[in-house]
C-alpha cells in the first residue's frame, strides 16, 4: 500500500505552521503550538486517532490565540486532504460517542469533498484556564474547510467545560481514524455512487 502521508507548511504574516501526518501511524506525535490547552486537545487526536502527527506552530500570541488556533486547524485539514489522496478503498464515514465523567459528545464525519460544519455545543463558562472556548469552533471550521469534510459535533451532556472540549477532541480522533481506515471489502473502489469525492 502506498504511504498515506502528508507534509504541509503554511506561512502567513500571523503564523508559521508545519504539519507532518501519517494516517497509518501508531499514535506518536509531537504538538507544540504555544497554547498548552490546544496542545492537550490535539494530543487527543493523535492518541485516539492513532495518527502520527508532528505539528509546530509559531503565531502572534501577543495579539491573542485566535490566528494560531484557526491556522492550526487549516493546516491540519490540508494535511488530511493530501494524505487521503483519491480516497479509494477508505471507509469515508466515521462516528464516535465519547464520555468523560459527566460529559458526553458525539462526532460524525463524511469525507465527502464538501466542507460543512454543524456544531451544537454550549459551554458552562467562556474560558478553560486562559483558553477561550469560542476557539474550538474556529479550529474545527478551519479543519473542515481545508480537509473538505462534513463534520457534525454535538455535546449531549456536560457541566464541566474542560470535559466537554476533551470529549469532542477524543471523539474527533476516533471518528477520523475510522473514516480514514481502508475497508478491505472496498479494495480499490471509491465509496461513492457518483464516482467522485
Amino acid at each position: 500500500m502506498t504511504a498515506r502521508t502528508a507534509k504541509i507548511e503554511r506561512n502567513t504574516l500571523e503564523t508559521q505552521i508545519s504539519v507532518e501526518l501519517n494516517l497509518d501511524g501508531t499514535g506518536q506525535g509531537e504538538v507544540a503550538t504555544g497554547i498548552p490547552f490546544l496542545d492537550h486537545m490535539l494530543d487527543q487526536i493523535v492518541r485516539h486517532g492513532q495518527f502520527d502527527i508532528q505539528l509546530k506552530a509559531v503565531g502572534d500570541l501577543e495579539v491573542d490565540a485566535h490566528h494560531t488556533v484557526e491556522d492550526s486547524g487549516i493546516t491540519l485539514g490540508q494535511a488530511f486532504k493530501q494524505a487521503m489522496g483519491d480516497k479509494k478503498g477508505v471507509r469515508r464515514y466515521g462516528h464516535a460517542y465519547v464520555p468523560l465523567d459527566e460529559a458526553l459528545s458525539r462526532v460524525v464525519v463524511d469525507f465527502s469533498g464538501r466542507p460543512g460544519l454543524h456544531y451544537n455545543v454550549d459551554y458552562p463558562r467562556a474560558r478553560i484556564g486562559d483558553f477561550d472556548v469560542d476557539l474550538v469552533i474556529e479550529f474545527l471550521q478551519g479543519f473542515v474547510n481545508h480537509a473538505h469534510v462534513t463534520l457534525h459535533v454535538d455535546n449531549l451532556k456536560g457541566t464541566n467545560s474542560h470535559h466537554i472540549a476533551e470529549t469532542i477532541f477524543k471523539a474527533l480522533g476516533r471518528t477520523l481514524r475510522y473514516a480514514c481506515e481502508i475497508d478491505e471489502r472496498m479494495t480499490d473502489q471509491l465509496p461513492s455512487t457518483k464516482g467522485t469525492l
